[in-house]
């Protein structure tokens, strides 16, 4: 079997693989649709996405920023307020992982049912 051809994600070689990693992590996928919605400071993120630790955050919002999903804008006030937006890169993901959200909502009974019967077989 041959390598699938340069220019598609199943080619090891392809950029856009890169892409699929930044995008694929857990928390890119529910930072991404709720920053759709508006721009969010930090404290605003960590409260809406239950689970994250802060540093996960930070993290996240980085990798999102380094890659031009994200835009961090920086108020210039004191006290700081620096609030997170998507860029319009971002925002063109965005509407594709709302679809993704959604399916999960509506199936996620059907998938651990469908595990809890795969690990009975085992």
């Amino acid at each position: 079997m041959t390598d699938a051809p340069s220019g598609t994600v199943l080619s090891a070689t392809c950029p856009s693989r890169a892409a699929l990693e930044v995008v694929g992590s857990k928390w890119a996928l529910l930072i991404v649709p709720l920053l759709a919605r508006q721009p969010l400071r930090n404290n605003e993120l960590l409260r809406q996405v239950g689970g994250i630790s802060q540093k996960m955050l930070t993290q996240t919002l980085r990798e999102l920023e380094r890659h031009g999903l994200v835009q961090r804008i920086d108020h210039q006030t004191v006290p700081p307020h620096v609030e997170y937006q998507l860029t319009a890169l971002g925002q063109s993901l965005s509407e594709a992982l709302v679809v993704v959200d959604r399916w999960a909502e509506r199936h996620f009974a059907a998938v651990a049912s469908a595990r809890m019967a795969f690990d009975r077989r085992r």
